[in-house]
């Protein structure tokens, strides 16, 4: 049970566009600790520890563990201002898992929508290939973290435009791999740990459980992937433009 909640939207409009005494306003940093402990800590605890009937009994402890990732989502909105795409569709995964668990479903309805989620972003990846804007500009090539307009004007006059566009190709299948890596270990992962049946202790247990292991058995993986992929991408740019990575990567 991840919630994606590291990547921005990205702008569109020019810094020409706006008034030169108008500075931009930076989005606060986010909280790694604050993070973990709303996804996945706080979850964890509750659902492992306060599931008896001596504490908050079984759905009510399903009910608050999943409160936190939900009050964490809203909290990004308005600390942002605006909706961050990854973290509504972080509040509406847990809030669907909550609703499984809460009508005591079968596991393998959440196993199918913890795997599902990661899938759908895979093949969005590589359908967006066919777009004027392909999803890897998204979580990879975007303005916030390169210097685009230097870059391509690089390519332009280095004539290699066609060798990046095939440099993105491969990146794109690159990060929908780690999407598909996600994918199968969220599955996998749910099959193996939700074993008792819902709507008991015991299911509670083993979701909290499921919760805490899916940071290093499935993020970290799946992140690690994501990081190659990204030096891969920054290395044939600098290759095609001749451009050092200090000079590319932004300097906040």
């Amino acid at each position: 049970m991840i919630t994606i909640d590291t990547m921005d939207e990205i702008t569109n409009s020019s810094p020409d566009s706006k008034p030169k005494s108008e500075a931009p306003k930076e989005a606060p940093k986010e909280s790694l600790l604050l993070n973990l402990a709303f996804n996945i800590a706080i979850p964890t605890l509750v659902l492992t520890k306060l599931s008896g009937d001596d504490y908050l009994g079984i759905k009510l402890a399903i009910v608050v563990a999943l409160s936190f990732p939900i009050i964490y989502g809203i909290r990004d909105f308005f600390t942002r201002g605006k909706i961050n795409f990854f973290s509504a569709l972080g509040v509406i995964s847990v809030s669907m898992t909550g609703g499984i668990s809460l009508m005591e479903l079968d596991a393998i309805y959440i196993a199918i929508k913890e795997a599902s989620i990661p899938l759908l972003f895979g093949l969005a990846t590589l359908v967006s290939l066919k777009t004027s804007q392909p999803l890897i500009h998204t979580f990879l090539l975007n303005d916030s973290i390169l210097e685009t307009d230097k870059i391509a004007a690089a390519l332009k006059a280095n004539n290699r435009q066609a060798e990046f566009d095939q440099l993105l190709i491969n990146a794109s299948w690159i990060l929908a791999g780690s999407f598909l890596l996600s994918a199968v270990l969220n599955y996998f992962l749910a099959i193996y740990m939700l074993t008792a049946a819902p709507g008991t202790i015991e299911f509670n247990e083993q979701l909290g459980k499921m919760t805490a292991l899916s940071f290093p058995v499935i993020a970290v993986p799946a992140m690690l992937v994501m990081i190659a992929d990204m030096f891969y991408l920054f290395r044939g740019i600098k290759r095609l433009t001749g451009i050092p990575l200090e000079d590319i990567i932004k300097q906040k």
